[in-house]
């Protein structure tokens, strides 16, 4: 699966027949919870649509989420 990296895996993306996947892990999911309604959600994957795709205001908040998550990490 194709992914963006800094300082480690960030996100991970994904092309089906019947859709799109992001996967930004659990932890992200959770904490945007409430801006992810409307989509089809598992433990770490968030499922769209071609034709619904995830808005790219929010997919940066989800990215910016992991960096924040890579850099807390690297600073233990």
């Amino acid at each position: 699966i194709p992914a963006f990296k800094y300082k480690g895996v960030l996100v991970w993306f994904a092309a089906f027949s019947d859709h799109c996947s992001l996967f930004p892990t659990a932890s992200v999911i959770e904490a945007f919870k409430n801006e992810l309604k409307g989509f089809s959600t598992s433990k770490g994957t968030i499922h769209f649509l071609t034709d619904k795709p995830l808005p790219a205001h929010l997919v940066k908040k989800l990215v910016k989420a992991r960096i924040a998550q890579a850099e807390s990490k690297k600073r233990h």
